[in-house]
């Protein structure tokens, strides 16, 4: 079951079409964007202090929408407690719009989101304006020979050994990524099938203009 996650972040355009098993979650004010799409959310969870214009929860919960009201003097953010509900529900796949953009804390808390996800042996994709977000470890991401843009892979949590890239404008062979060198940035796609393969270690990957 994926789970797909709604937050109050950033959207450019993008191409989301509900499937039957989709769990849908409007974290706080990414309610705002599932109205626009005149689609209901499976739960609208927050604190509601990021809504431009706080909806009628009783309507909603008459329309079968589960509010679950969060205080805002908390632990977790909105999203990690999205997050938290996706997990009960045992889906595999979490896929987050808007959770990039604005405030730059918020964009990193979202990215820790992702290292939770990885922790409890998840996927998970945080979608941007134009990117695409996700965490590898100890494994092989492939990609298309349609897949376009800009790729960069940073070590996250300590030194990433064995990189390999091939396939790209820039191949590496069982390479040291440190987490204080961004040797990674800025790699390119050329129209090939491509890959990174890290051995040992943890790499957030990040694609730009991503197709």
């Amino acid at each position: 079951m994926r789970c797909i996650i709604f937050g109050a972040g950033e959207y450019g355009e993008y191409n989301w079409e509900r499937k039957e098993n989709d769990y849908v979650i409007a974290a706080d004010g990414g309610y705002e964007q599932l109205k626009k799409k005149n689609c209901l959310p499976d739960v609208l969870i927050g604190d509601m202090d990021s809504m431009c214009c706080k909806p009628d929860l009783e309507k909603l919960r008459e329309q079968g929408v589960v509010v679950v009201e969060l205080p805002r003097e908390k632990d977790d953010t909105d999203m990690l407690a999205a997050i938290r509900l996706g997990l009960e529900k045992d889906c595999e796949e979490f896929v987050i719009y808007g959770g990039t953009g604005g405030r730059l804390d918020h964009t990193i808390a979202n990215i820790q989101c992702l290292i939770y996800l990885k922790n409890q042996k998840k996927k998970g994709y945080l979608i941007g304006e134009h990117s695409v977000t996700e965490i590898i470890r100890n494994e092989r991401k492939d990609f298309s020979e349609k897949q376009q843009g800009i790729f960069s892979a940073f070590a996250i949590g300590a030194d990433a050994y064995g990189v390999t890239e091939k396939g790209l404008k820039y191949e590496v062979n069982h390479a040291i990524i440190r987490q204080e060198f961004p040797i990674g940035i800025s790699n390119e796609f050329i129209g090939q099938k491509s890959y990174i393969e890290v051995e040992n270690g943890t790499l957030l990957l990040h694609v730009i203009n991503a197709k």
